[in-house]
């Protein structure tokens, strides 16, 4: 049996280990706003946390979960300063890609608390997004930035 928490919830899970966490996450759990993209790793759609670090749940095994916390879309509460900068810049034209784009952010963001646009870049490159609103994204991790360091004490 494997023992995880999902965004502060204990949970276990006595299935195939070998399972992905995004089925996991969205068959099992009911949190669909983690998304499928590719399945391999590679446009970053499924980007969750584990630990506070930014992972692909399509190439997650259970079995490598055991102990972990786990935060969804869902987790993000209240709203974060990112979600906040989503919305103010309006990133999302169809939005399929922006829950895994929001997660990776913040996950950054927690190690780079004032990014470049050649850090943004590096940081958000396997995160592809179909309808190329790259220029909004970086323009949203800036005003996030921004507001986190607003945010810290002097």
């Amino acid at each position: 049996m494997i023992r995880l928490k999902v965004n502060g919830k204990e949970r276990t899970f006595d299935g195939d280990p070998d399972m992905p966490l995004l089925w996991y996450l969205r068959d099992v759990a009911g949190l669909t706003g983690t998304k499928f993209g590719c399945g391999m790793s590679l446009c970053g759609a499924c980007t969750v946390h584990q630990n506070g670090d930014a992972i692909r749940s399509c190439s997650t095994a259970m079995k490598d979960l055991a102990g972990s916390e786990i935060t969804t879309i869902e987790g993000i509460t209240p709203l974060h300063p990112v979600q906040k900068a989503w919305m103010e810049i309006r990133v999302p034209q169809c939005g399929y890609c922006q829950t895994g784009q929001i997660m990776q952010v913040i996950a950054m963001l927690k190690d780079n608390k004032n990014p470049s646009d050649d850090d943004i870049d590096v940081a958000m490159s396997g995160n592809l997004c179909r309808c190329g609103t790259y220029q909004r994204i970086r323009a949203a991790v800036h005003v996030a930035a921004k507001e986190l360091a607003a945010k810290e004490p002097a």
